[in-house]
């Protein structure tokens, strides 16, 4: 993405947030992973660190914290994209973190994400067919 694309991105997301309610949500970016998952940084190869959900993700360096966000909950919602319609509308999903996402097995579809989301997780809210989204998330 080039820095007048990241401008014009962070201007729309500026100028669109009186449309949010107030809250203590941050706002990022978010992209998938597909399998394997493991080992994960958080717990190794342990399947129980999974969420039947299937609805988990890898931390991106600045939720990372030196590994202190290791099973953190996350409520994280798709607020847009490059492409029209690409977010499902008014759709909150509540993840796990279980990895890293700089290290992670498997390699995230786009790089340099605020938290990379399962398969599962990502195309809850969002067309799976995106590379990344934008994202309003805040910790449980």
């Amino acid at each position: 993405m080039s820095k007048s694309q990241l401008l014009l991105l962070f201007l729309y997301l500026l100028s669109s947030a009186h449309l949010f309610h107030p809250s203590s949500a941050d706002v990022g970016t978010a992209s998938q992973y597909n399998p394997p998952y493991t080992p994960t940084a958080c717990f190794g190869s342990d399947n129980s660190q999974f969420p039947s959900s299937n609805l988990f993700a890898a931390a991106g360096e600045g939720v990372w914290d030196n590994g202190a966000a290791c099973g953190r909950q996350y409520l994280v919602r798709c607020i847009s994209a490059v492409a029209p319609k690409t977010c499902v509308p008014d759709k909150t999903i509540q993840v796990r973190i279980v990895d890293r996402a700089q290290t992670s097995a498997s390699r995230p579809a786009k790089g340099g994400t605020t938290i990379v989301l399962s398969n599962t997780a990502f195309g809850t809210i969002a067309n799976p067919g995106a590379a990344f989204i934008n994202i309003e998330f805040q910790q449980v």
